[in-house]
């Protein structure tokens, strides 16, 4: 099968790009090579391309920004997800998107379902579902969190900075979920897209924890792995509150994964055993 990847050039498009599926032949566009809030520059491209799969990792996902720029986040996060689904329609083609936690107001109980009502806090989150609920039937939405890879710019590397220049890091503890390898998350959307699934499936990596709890594992394992000294900053708990941004997070955005598990089979591993891996192989700053 053809496969079109938009928004190659980020972490999870590079994940996609490395891990491609024997039978798939796959053309990677980042955002320097195809803008998707340009209507006419996705429609000629996929008109040319004629893929029978449009996978979407091209987002705005800059959520305190997105508080002061709403029009480009929604130009990003809704109409550019429009304007795939109409250059898809024109090709017969499917479109599997991804999507975020951010959809939630944050206020649950227990882990969010895929059918779970949404209730975005902030415009990030709003754009998102915006995006969306401009899917088909026959399109694939697969909701994520706390996203991290080797490369790129993400919770893991920055915290690995932040411990070998200061000497103590504050990082949020009220606030949970599950910390998500790219390359897992990768994986599980190839599988579902390729089998055909469709509607709105939900994937992280298995275990909960708060950013603080997942900032303490990045230190003991980045020391263990010959990333950090041993005497790489002390984690020390902070509340929100303490750390006031311009959006709102939800306070717990852990997602309920088992959908996903019965069609690929296999539940995700833990977030721990991902975080180990990654960090073997963490490369330079880009």
């Amino acid at each position: 099968m053809k496969v079109l990847v938009t928004g190659a050039g980020g972490q999870l498009g590079r994940a996609l790009l490395a891990r491609v599926p024997e039978g798939a032949q796959v053309l990677g566009l980042s955002s320097r090579d195809l803008d998707i809030t340009d209507a006419g520059a996705v429609a000629a491209i996929i008109a040319r391309e004629r893929p029978g799969l449009v996978l979407n990792a091209a987002a705005y996902t800059a959520v305190d920004q997105a508080e002061s720029d709403p029009q480009r986040a929604a130009a990003v996060n809704d109409r550019g997800v429009a304007n795939l689904i109409a250059g898809a329609e024109a090709v017969g083609a499917r479109v599997a998107h991804v999507s975020t936690d951010f959809v939630f107001a944050g206020d649950a109980a227990h882990a969010y379902a895929p059918d779970a009502q949404t209730g975005p806090l902030g415009i990030y989150g709003a754009t998102k579902l915006a995006g969306e609920r401009r899917l088909r039937a026959n399109d694939l939405c697969l909701r994520t969190a706390w996203v991290y890879a080797a490369r790129g710019r993400n919770f893991v590397r920055t915290m690995l900075r932040l411990m070998a220049e200061r000497a103590e890091v504050g990082v949020v503890a009220d606030q949970i979920g599950s910390p998500t390898c790219a390359d897992d998350l990768a994986d599980a959307l190839w599988r579902l897209a390729l089998s055909g699934s469709a509607g709105v499936f939900h994937f992280t990596n298995s275990g909960v924890a708060s950013w603080y709890d997942f900032a303490v594992a990045i230190r003991d394992e980045g020391m263990r792995a010959g990333l950090l000294a041993e005497t790489a900053a002390r984690v020390e708990p902070i509340a929100t509150a303490d750390y006031p941004t311009p959006a709102r997070r939800p306070a717990f955005s852990v997602l309920d994964t088992r959908k996903t598990a019965a069609a690929l089979g296999e539940a995700p591993r833990h977030w721990r055993h991902a975080l180990i891996d990654t960090l073997e192989r963490i490369e330079p700053d880009d």
